[in-house]
């Protein structure tokens, strides 16, 4: 399985030879959309609709999906702190695939896990998590810590401050000389089973 980063909380998953991704960015978003075809196109909120080719298969609420081989299941949750009055929903989507169990928190905004998010989301090989809008650094350690993934990626922040909040976060996690690479190539075979490694990866695109 091969990730890729292209920025905001967007990431392109090839697993074979089906590619997979997470949160194509809107019109209005700072980050532009990448230019790969996607089999299968997860959204944890609102969309520009028409950004999702026709051909792709889309996952954009709670619920249990199967499609070449990837198993996907959508836990309904918040983009804020509020029960979404602020900025609405968000689903979290828990993914089996290459043996490997993936949790994508997309735009998630409260501020712990609920019991039955935690009970939901289960054990978790790698986490997508996001480290800036609705949660600061501290939030996202808590949040982390209470999944104890073995790989946390941390996603949804700007590149405008994307020093500033990536330095932050790192130092809450007490890794602060991580360096970033272009991708990330991950086997079940790869995956300790004592402490989260985080892994950075440079926005391509």
């Amino acid at each position: 399985m091969v990730i890729t980063y292209y920025g905001l909380s967007c990431f392109k998953i090839q697993s074979g030879d089906t590619t997979l991704v997470f949160d194509l960015p809107d019109k209005k978003s700072e980050v532009k959309s990448p230019r790969f075809h996607a089999d299968i196109v997860v959204q944890s909120h609102e969309y520009d609709a028409e950004k999702i080719p026709e051909d792709s298969f889309l996952i954009d609420s709670p619920g249990e999906y199967e499609i070449k081989g990837v198993y996907v299941r959508g836990l309904k949750s918040y983009a804020d702190s509020s029960s979404g009055k602020k900025r609405g929903l968000n689903t979290i989507y828990v993914l089996r695939l290459e043996n490997l169990n993936l949790c994508f928190l997309g735009d998630f905004g409260e501020k712990e896990l609920r019991p039955e998010l935690k009970e939901g989301i289960g054990k978790i090989d790698l986490l997508f998590a996001p480290i800036a809008g609705e949660l600061d650094a501290e939030d996202s350690r808590n949040i982390i810590n209470q999944i104890e993934p073995a790989i946390a990626v941390p996603a949804h922040y700007s590149e405008e401050k994307k020093g500033e909040i990536l330095k932050k976060f790192l130092g809450e996690m007490g890794q602060k000389d991580i360096k970033p690479q272009e991708k990330l190539s991950i086997k079940k075979k790869d995956i300790k089973e004592n402490g989260t490694e985080i892994v950075v990866l440079e926005k391509q695109g």
